[in-house]
């Protein structure tokens, strides 16, 4: 019978966050995968755990980790994958783990806990009926704009992650895409002493000097009953399209926004 690979979730900012669950689990396996082991040690000195094994599991590593960790599960061992902070597997490395775990059909279950991306957005006052988590959006180039176009688009509150050097430059960025008008959410070392939470506009907010790691939740756009005509579709089509969206592209995101099939907007681009 093989061990069980856990995914277990570890404090975004407050050790106290640390689940007794999750400590029984990471005292427990042979192996515990880490983004840091100098920080996940102390996280698990903190805990009075001593673990028996670590290994480096980050995005240039956990492919080369497979085997070692399929190795391990194989003799019957257990092995806990755990990132610096939050959910393993959520803009964090595990995710490839978890798959080769799954297609050796060996067990897979989870210590679940916290995550900034769920904290953020419960807290933010926006809707939380429907929300879309995008992580990090891409750095540059027409990846870029297209995203941010179709976060434009997009009705259901969307989560963002960013790191402090970038984040003056994506709130200007979601602004042009945006419009100055929409709401959005800045939250930043959540649960930690300095907890910071920053609500306005995408126009008017003042996140002062960036520092610390940053969620953004952005509220969706407001949805228009009115039906769209063919005057309408053409604009934002023209519009997404000077943003550097591909035709096919651009059709699928005004379709999303106007309520209009596809296909009917895809015809008017050609």
């Amino acid at each position: 019978m093989s061990g069980t690979l856990w995914l277990v979730a570890t404090p975004i900012g407050n050790l106290g966050d640390l689940q007794p669950r999750a400590i029984e689990v990471l005292a427990a396996v042979e192996l515990v995968c880490c983004e840091d082991t100098r920080r996940t040690g102390l996280l698990l000195h903190h805990s009075g755990v001593k673990a028996k094994r670590m290994a480096v599991c980050n995005e240039h590593t956990e492919h080369d980790l497979i085997d070692r960790v399929l190795g391990v599960l194989g003799s019957g061992g257990d092995v806990a994958v755990v990132s610096d902070a939050g959910t393993p597997g959520v803009s964090d490395p595990g995710e490839r783990l978890v798959r080769a775990a799954i297609d050796a059909s060996c067990n897979v279950s989870s210590v679940p806990g916290p995550s900034a991306a769920v904290m953020a957005v419960t807290i933010s006052g926006l809707d939380t009926s429907r929300f879309v988590f995008e992580g990090f959006l891409p750095r540059k180039g027409r990846e870029r704009a297209t995203r941010l176009a179709e976060l434009a688009c997009e009705p259901r509150t969307s989560v963002l992650y960013e790191a402090p050097h970038r984040a003056l430059r994506t709130l200007s960025d979601l602004g042009e895409a945006c419009g100055p008008n929409r709401d959005i959410v800045v939250t930043r070392e959540l649960t930690k002493m300095h907890e910071t939470v920053v609500r306005g506009t995408l126009g008017s907010i003042d996140i002062g000097e960036p520092r610390g790691e940053y969620v953004f939740v952005l509220a969706g756009v407001p949805i228009d009953n009115t039906p769209a005509t063919d005057q309408d579709v053409q604009r934002l089509l023209d519009e997404a399209i000077a943003d550097g969206m591909s035709k096919r592209d651009a059709a699928t995101a005004v379709a999303q926004q106007t309520g209009r099939s596809r296909r009917d907007v895809y015809q008017l681009t050609i």
